[in-house]
């Protein structure tokens, strides 16, 4: 292990690369030293040695010190850069505008979020008929810095007398529900706390039923917690009288549940997940006292919902014997899949459909672009649904009765508006634009097919500038997620806005992993099939240096959570592939991601080191933490995590770093940037966010040769 210097300067040097290449940024810096234990573990008689094990300890005051250190060791060098605060500048100002959810009715009123630019939370309004609209719920006010957020939207009893709404600390998973009166905006009662991974469901007026887990032993950020259970909470009774409906049997665990009313009331619905894919369902009739649960699926074998309702018939969502999905009706009575009958088909392409205003929509993924179809309840198709253009489509939901819905549309290089539909005569009108300081007409999106290492074709969108030229040296970012079955689709960011602005691409393939062909592409990249996740991301560098878009010298490989993992096995597997590093929030210790919160649920994807002996060595063999290798080059790696991050405990990017910083070769900087009070993500205050991506696309132009911003060098080359 090389020696580390304890001192913190960053020392700057600027050196002449060969074959005249644009002179590039070397930074020496001296990190903070990361002592080692002799930790060993045994798998199936194989000795694993885990030196950094301490860093898993959240609560220890040297893991809190080697935080300082790490932090101290980062915004040192992150100071250095000329252009860090020319990006917070234009992030800031491009952020700065106005932005409007979708509104929605409960009694009297319409309500809908609102930030009017750089608020660190959204804020619900509300208003009556054609009156001004008033301040109903400012999360703003919940902490002086933003980390207190809410942690779900608005849930409001059956008669929109009552509301109940989540509240997440510092960025954690575990939440607290608050109960208040729409009509005074009081809070009625007390407090509900403890409660993680769960939904607010409303029976009546009476009470709603939520999930949780109980408080683990030790750290509540990073024990394990994998016994979910159900409750229902009665409105006037404490919440230590709250009814166990289902979980906490100690024979079989179920790490995810969740429960929910059908909107007449009638039924009660709950889903019992083992882990992130396939799902026990189960369906218990509320208008007869003291009924029992009746099963309608016994296994985990599918991913199936009840969607409606009409009186006792069912429909559900399923994609048994069905990878793409389909809809299909059963009544209550009798609801096993023996008697399903086909609703909705399935098709080629993948459906997601929603409800509303007495219809039904069945939204498509066709190769990760939206089409939308309207069918009525007798599963008759009414229209396909104009959409405003290539992208991606959200919304088309709401009560039966309302006859108006709204959806939004978005793409990479469109910002976010919403749309007015008329379910009846299938016309939409468009009801908010944003008005942004971004001109979209001069940038576009490319759609290509490019091969991976086995043959299958991968579809990649690209985003850049118009007239972009193809000289191998534009900066770009290649981001990829590629697990769990979440699909990547076009969206507008602000961020990634800014990175184009300043002549970057923006490259995101659909790996396999994920969800955009259904459930055999999802499958095709889990357990002994991961590596094909990885295969494709590097095949889809390889595509974009070798039609020089892009060359290595200026290509940034991104992605968090699963995504970090990603990046994490790219690196070590191809440190050549890319200049730049970026894996945020990461799993990247693949032997004992499961000992953490409920990181046993992604067991689907993953498998674990103790399932199999092949399992262990297949995971051993790609896990980023256990394949950094000493005399390697890696590229320069910009590590980001939160210190309240319960999803993916911290642990995971400490560990990495640390492998880094005493194994890497050459000059490249490998650092961690810890934010505090922040967790995986979700609700992260928008200071907190623009200071973060300042810090990460100035970390990567920087290491990419930039002394100036992109931008302001074309700008000197035209004058």
């Amino acid at each position: 292990m090389k020696k580390i210097i304890l001192n913190l300067l960053v020392l700057t040097i600027i050196m002449a690369c060969k074959n005249d290449k644009k002179e590039k940024n070397v930074v020496i810096v001296n990190y903070p030293e990361t002592k080692t234990v002799d930790t060993v573990d045994t798998y199936f008689d194989v000795e694993v040695k885990d030196p950094y094990r301490w860093l898993e300890d959240d609560r220890s005051k040297e893991t809190e010190a080697w935080v300082k250190l790490q932090n101290k060791s980062t915004y040192g060098y992150l100071d250095s850069i000329p252009f860090r605060s020319e990006l917070k500048e234009r992030l800031s100002k491009l952020w700065n505008y106005e932005k409007v959810g979708s509104p929605f009715i409960e009694g009297e009123y319409t309500y809908f979020s609102k930030n009017d630019g750089l608020q660190n939370q959204n804020v619900y309004y509300r208003k009556k008929g054609d009156e001004e609209a008033e301040v109903f719920l400012d999360p703003n006010t919940f902490s002086e810095d933003g980390t207190i957020s809410m942690g779900s939207g608005l849930n409001f009893s059956k008669d929109s007398n009552m509301l109940a709404y989540s509240i997440s600390e510092g960025g954690s998973d575990w939440r607290k529900i608050i109960v208040m009166s729409p009509e005074t905006r009081e809070v009625v009662e007390d407090t509900l706390k403890d409660i993680k991974f769960s939904g607010i469901s409303w029976y009546k007026n009476e009470g709603f039923y939520y999930s949780s887990y109980d408080k683990p032993k030790g750290s509540e950020l990073s024990a394990k917690t994998d016994q979910h259970k159900v409750y229902y909470h009665k409105l006037g009774t404490p919440q230590k009288e709250d009814v166990l409906v289902y979980g906490g049997t100690p024979e079989e665990k179920h790490r995810y549940i969740f429960a929910s009313v059908t909107e007449d009331n009638r039924y009660l619905i709950v889903s019992a997940k083992k882990s992130t894919s396939g799902n026990k369902l189960f369906i218990k009739d509320l208008s007869v006292p003291d009924s029992e649960l009746v099963t309608i699926l016994d296994h985990t074998d599918s991913d199936t919902y009840v969607i409606e309702n009409e009186g006792s018939k069912l429909f559900l969502v399923t994609n048994l014997n069905a990878p793409n999905k389909k809809v299909v009706t059963v009544d209550a009575s009798n609801p096993t899949p023996e008697v399903w009958e086909d609703f909705i088909q399935e098709t080629e392409n993948v459906l997601s459909p929603s409800t509303g205003g007495g219809f039904f929509f069945a939204k498509y993924m066709v190769d990760a672009i939206s089409q939308v179809k309207q069918y009525d309840y007798k599963g008759a198709l009414v229209r396909d649904v104009s959409l405003p253009g290539l992208g991606t489509a959200n919304g088309f939901g709401g009560k039966k009765e309302e006859k108006t819905d709204y959806f939004s549309f978005t793409n990479y290089n469109t910002p976010t508006s919403i749309y007015k539909y008329n379910v009846e005569t299938g016309e939409s009108e468009l009801y908010w634009k944003p008005s942004i300081n971004f001109n979209s007409d001069a940038f576009e999106s490319n759609q290509v097919f490019y091969t991976s290492k086995d043959g299958t074709k991968i579809p990649m969108m690209i985003t850049h500038k118009k007239g972009l030229e193809l000289n191998g040296k534009n900066p770009t970012i290649l981001y990829g997620y590629g697990g769990f079955n979440i699909s990547l689709t076009p969206s507008f960011s602000i961020t990634n806005a800014v990175w184009m602005e300043q002549g970057g691409i923006l490259a995101v393939p659909n790996l396999r992993g994920g969800g955009e062909y259904g459930k055999i592409w999802h499958d095709a990249g889990t357990q002994m099939k991961k590596q094909n996740v990885f295969d494709d991301f590097i095949a889809a560098g390889e595509y974009l240096i070798e039609k020089n878009y892009t060359s290595s010298d200026y290509l940034a490989i991104r992605g968090g959570s699963n995504g970090g993992l990603l990046v994490g096995a790219v690196m070590t597997q191809r440190p050549d592939l890319a200049k730049v590093a970026l894996p945020a929030v990461g799993v990247l210790d693949m032997l004992r991601y499961h000992t953490f919160t409920a990181g046993a649920g992604w067991a689907y994807d993953y498998g674990t080191a103790e399932q199999s002996k092949e399992m262990f060595e297949y995971l051993k063999g790609y896990s980023p933490v256990h394949n950094v290798k000493e005399g390697v080059e890696y590229p320069a790696t910009l590590v980001t995590t939160g210190d309240h991050d319960d999803r993916v405990v911290p642990a995971h990017s400490f560990k990495f770093a640390a492998e880094l910083q005493s194994k890497q070769t050459g000059t490249n900087p490998t650092l961690i940037r810890i934010e505090t009070d922040a967790g995986h993500g979700a609700g992260t205050p928008v200071s907190k966010t623009i200071e973060q991506y300042a810090d990460i696309f100035g970390f990567t132009l920087y290491n990419m040769g930039f002394d100036v911003l992109p931008s302001k060098t074309k700008e000197k080359i035209k004058g």
